[in-house]
C-alpha cells in the first residue's frame, strides 16, 4: 500500500460503501442465524450490517439472550461468506475514487470491521491497493461502529485533525461514528439503506454510489476541505 504525508485524509468504510456486498451479509447472517433455530427477518438484518458481530447479535437477539452459541454463529457466517470470495463485486466507480482522491493529494484509509482474509478478498475486489495509504480494522479498537474509536483511529493513522478529514460510508453505523469523531460523512445509498435514514444519522451529503460520487467531488464534502493547510507559527 502508498504511505503518504498528505494532510487531507479521506476515509472510507468498504462493504456496501466499494464493495457490493452488503446483501450477502444479509444471506449469510440470515442462514447461520437459521441454522441455529433463530428466525430473523432479512430486512432486520439489513440495518444490522455494518455493526461488528458481537454487536450485530446483540442487536438482532437481544443483548440478555444466551451468548452460549456467538462463536458458532460467527463462525457460520464467516464460513458461509467465505464462498463468495472469489468473485465479491466491487461498485462502480470505487477504484477510481480513490486513485482521484489520491492524485489530490489526500491519504485513503479504509475503516473496516472485515478481518483478515475477508478484509483480503475485499481489497482485491476493489483492486486499487495504489491509492490506499492504511487500514484501521476492528481488531485496533476496543469498539466498533458506531463507537468513534475505530473513525479516531483512523485519524491517528493519518496523523490529521477531524476538520481535515471526510469520512465516507453506507450505514448509519458509519454516519453516528464520523459525526461522533468530528468528522464530515458522506452517506452513500448503495448500501440500500435510505437517503433519510442516512441524513438523520449525520450525513452531511449523500450520493447514489462511489460513481456519482466521483462526479460530483468538487461539490462534495471533500471540495470544502482545501489543500495545503496553512500551520501557523
Amino acid at each position: 500500500m502508498n504511505r503518504a504525508a498528505n494532510d487531507r485524509a479521506a476515509l472510507f468504510d468498504i462493504d456496501g460503501t466499494l464493495t457490493d456486498t452488503n446483501h450477502l451479509h444479509v444471506v449469510c447472517w440470515w442462514e447461520a442465524l437459521r441454522q441455529a433455530g433463530h428466525r430473523v427477518p432479512t430486512h432486520a438484518i439489513h440495518r444490522a450490517v455494518g455493526l461488528p458481530g458481537e454487536d450485530l447479535l446483540d442487536h438482532l437477539l437481544g443483548q440478555d439472550r444466551d451468548r452460549t452459541d456467538d462463536d458458532v454463529l460467527s463462525a457460520a457466517h464467516d464460513t458461509l461468506y467465505a464462498t463468495y470470495f472469489d468473485r465479491l463485486p466491487a461498485l462502480d466507480g470505487a477504484a477510481d475514487l480513490l486513485r482521484a482522491l489520491a492524485r489530490d493529494g489526500w491519504q485513503v484509509l479504509l475503516v473496516t470491521s472485515a478481518q483478515d482474509s475477508e478484509l483480503g478478498a475485499l481489497l482485491r475486489a476493489v483492486d486499487a491497493d495504489d491509492a490506499i495509504t492504511d487500514t484501521a480494522t476492528a481488531d485496533d479498537v476496543d469498539e466498533g461502529k458506531p463507537s468513534p474509536a475505530p473513525v479516531r483511529h483512523a485519524l491517528e493513522l493519518a496523523q490529521v485533525p477531524p476538520g481535515r478529514a471526510v469520512f465516507v460510508g453506507d450505514t448509519v453505523w458509519d454516519m453516528k461514528a464520523a459525526t461522533r469523531a468530528g468528522v464530515a460523512a458522506i452517506g452513500l445509498l448503495c448500501g440500500g439503506i435510505p437517503r433519510p435514514d442516512l441524513e438523520e444519522a449525520g450525513a452531511a451529503a449523500v450520493y447514489r454510489d462511489p460513481a456519482e460520487l466521483l462526479a460530483r467531488l468538487g461539490d462534495s464534502p471533500f471540495g470544502q476541505v482545501p489543500g495545503d493547510a496553512q500551520v501557523e507559527a
